[in-house]
């Protein structure tokens, strides 16, 4: 038996074909007559040796040799319509399309891309905020940044910097609870969205760090960083401020952090992308821009004591 393969058009013909489970509906979508698709998967039966379909009074059903061949044909032109894609977005140095968390999107990146913007006019962003796991060749995507204690050994991975956990609330509160004693009267808000670390990072272990035995248990919880971080910038309490996400409003005084301590998350946001795809000019730029940004606000990480959990 010949392994040497049908032509492309006849292969497409019965991928239609086999989806739509319709030859009629399977010419319309490739723009030819009926006659012509009809054409095309009698010449592939006859390359095959076997039929593919089997033709009742007003419908079609694949047969044995169709089955075989239908789930597989049509991941062969998935993956040529990927890798095509993939070869078109070689050619774009001027779009960039980003996906990062809503919480990072809200936090971080949006009340800094004007100045991205202002260097790199030539550069189209696009954003999805959004927290699945996306296949960055599939959802056409150019950078990814996640925020995890894993990593992604399949990508070209950056850690940035160091993520660690300090209470943070505003000025006018910060004056009624600046000691741990004071604190402990302080209405807590919860960000519930670093739940999934291991060891877990919580009010809990930042009192034992504070060798306090205090656990707070009451207080509105929220699923999402910055909906926590908005309730702590409108006076609601005091919350547990991760690093990337408050340190621009500790920069600029809207918050404050009253306590020298911090907690070590024992995770960091990464800057993700396909191998060999950091070079791409736009890539390289953004990437550049994120660490000028991180370095502007380092010296807020230097006036804090980081404490691993392992060693408390």
């Amino acid at each position: 038996m010949s392994i040497r393969l049908p032509p492309l058009t006849a292969l497409r013909a019965f991928d239609a074909a086999a989806r739509h489970m319709s030859f009629a509906q399977a010419a319309a979508e490739l723009n030819v007559t009926p006659a012509a698709l009809s054409f095309q998967i009698k010449s592939l039966e006859q390359h095959l040796g076997a039929p593919l379909f089997r033709r009742l009074n007003r419908a079609v059903e694949l047969s044995e040799a169709g089955d075989a061949l239908s789930s597989g044909a049509a991941e062969g032109f998935q993956t040529l319509a990927t890798a095509w894609r993939a070869a078109q977005r070689t050619q774009d140095t001027q779009t960039l399309t980003v996906t990062a968390g809503p919480a990072f999107t809200a936090k971080w990146l949006a009340p800094r891309l004007y100045e991205f913007a202002q260097a790199h006019p030539d550069i189209e962003l696009r954003f999805a905020a959004s927290l699945q796991r996306m296949d960055l060749t599939r959802d056409n995507v150019d950078v990814a940044i996640r925020f995890s204690n894993t990593t992604t050994p399949d990508l070209y991975s950056l850690p940035l910097a160091e993520e660690w956990i300090t209470p943070v609330m505003t000025p006018a509160m910060a004056e009624k609870y600046s000691t741990v004693e004071s604190l402990q009267q302080a209405p807590i808000i919860f960000d519930d969205s670093i739940n999934f670390l291991d060891p877990r990072v919580s009010w809990s272990s930042w009192f034992t760090a504070m060798e306090s035995p205090y656990t707070p248990t009451l207080g509105p919880r929220f699923s999402q960083a910055d909906h926590a971080l908005d309730a702590a910038l409108a006076g609601v309490g005091v919350v547990l401020g991760r690093r990337a996400l408050v340190v621009k409003d500790l920069a600029e005084g809207r918050l404050v952090a009253p306590f020298s301590t911090a907690l070590s998350t024992g995770a960091r946001f990464s800057f993700l992308c396909l191998k060999g795809m950091e070079h791409r000019p736009q890539i390289a730029a953004f990437r550049d821009w994120i660490l000028q940004e991180i370095e502007k606000t380092a010296h807020i990480s230097e006036t804090l004591t980081i404490l691993e959990l392992e060693t408390l």
